[in-house]
């Protein structure tokens, strides 16, 4: 539970870049939110594997 908490920090935490770089065309901005979607994909491969390894130990 603890990494699907990181999951939703790291979405509100980039939320403002995004916003600056879909609205303003800001870059700089662009580069942070490639990044911490890298992170979120990262952390999403990381929950998927602990689900399995849950899912299948409980059988």
């Amino acid at each position: 539970m603890e990494k699907f908490s990181k999951v939703k920090e790291l979405l509100a935490s980039v939320e403002a870049d995004a916003e600056k770089f879909y609205n303003a065309g800001n870059s700089a901005a662009g580069t942070r939110v490639r990044k911490a979607m890298q992170d979120l994909k990262v952390l999403a491969q990381e929950i998927r594997t602990e689900v399995t390894e849950k899912k299948n130990s409980d059988k």
